[in-house]
């Protein structure tokens, strides 16, 4: 019988660069969607599926990270004394229970893999999820990891886990990509991946976006250390490996819409995505759309 996923990393080191300069003195996980951070979003996601225990990988000048889930007496007695109640609300859902999250630092930029690796000793013996909050999704109901985590315990053969989505043949030297054994439409059994190949190589245009269920012997893996694509330790060779293992991989067609906030393009289609969802910001904001929209027409 397959064990309940109930931990999750967050791999939260990283520089930001493609933010920069607003990353040089606040962590790229902080930048807000609306009135939300990104890192609450994936947070949220993972609640919602019902992860208990949070692990945090982080490095140096991320501590605005461990500030923004700490309780807040000062503020919160402000709002109350003010009487502004639905404010007191957000504040008090973006405060983790004590315990609830562990910090392990990333002190050298080594990859993804290593990122995930340096949690090796809080995950333990069990499969665990990994959200990369730079991925946020949107729609479907329910959130892309409780989806998976519902799919993956329901099937209770173990293995791997790997949202899936499907990209363009220009795309497929970004992603992880999968090379496909046997296709059902919302599940895709992976005999291998492949690390951004170049499309002529690419396998399949089947992609891996930044939500994983793992095996623990994930971490048996990384701890060889094996440097793949760009010198890093790639979390995407690791699962590979994991094919012919009990379980193998399988990767996973959620229902919503993913946002690169990676990327200025796409946190910028996440700003207004998530902007015009909002009733009390989404009819004066899509007028003001329309009329941008107008005036380019007239240009």
């Amino acid at each position: 019988m397959t064990q309940r996923v109930r931990t999750a990393v967050f791999p939260v080191a990283g520089l930001g660069t493609r933010f920069l300069p607003a990353t040089k003195s606040m962590p790229k996980e902080m930048l807000p969607l609306v009135d939300r951070p990104l890192i609450q979003y994936a947070i949220d996601e993972a609640r919602e599926a019902g992860i208990e225990d949070f692990i945090f990988v982080t490095a140096r000048g991320k501590s605005a990270l461990e500030d923004y889930f700490d309780a807040a007496p000062t503020l919160e007695r402000t709002l109350k004394a003010a009487g502004k109640a639905d404010l007191l609300a957000e504040v008090e859902r973006a405060t983790m229970p004590s315990g609830a999250i562990a910090y392990i630092r990333q002190q050298e930029a080594l990859g993804l893999g290593h990122a995930v690796w340096c949690a090796r000793r809080l995950v333990g013996a069990q499969p665990f999820a990994v959200i990369l909050p730079d991925d946020v999704i949107a729609g479907g109901g329910r959130g892309c990891l409780a989806q998976m985590v519902e799919a993956y315990e329901a099937r209770g053969q173990g293995g791997c886990m790997v949202a899936a989505v499907d990209v363009a043949p220009e795309q497929v030297s970004s992603y992880g990509i999968l090379d496909v054994a046997r296709d059902d439409g919302r599940v895709v059994e992976a005999r291998g991946m492949v690390e951004k190949p170049k499309p002529a190589d690419a396998p399949s245009r089947v992609a891996v976006i930044g939500r994983y269920i793992l095996a623990p012997s994930v971490m048996e893996t990384l701890e060889a250390r094996k440097r793949g694509a760009g010198g890093e330790i790639q979390l995407t060779d690791a699962i590979a490996e994991q094919v012919d293992a009990p379980g193998g991989v399988l990767g996973f067609r959620f229902e919503g819409t993913r946002y690169d906030c990676g990327s200025k393009a796409g946190y910028l289609q996440a700003t207004v995505a998530f902007a015009l969802a909002r009733p009390d910001l989404g009819p004066g904001f899509a007028r003001y759309l329309r009329s941008v929209e107008a005036d380019l027409a007239a240009e």
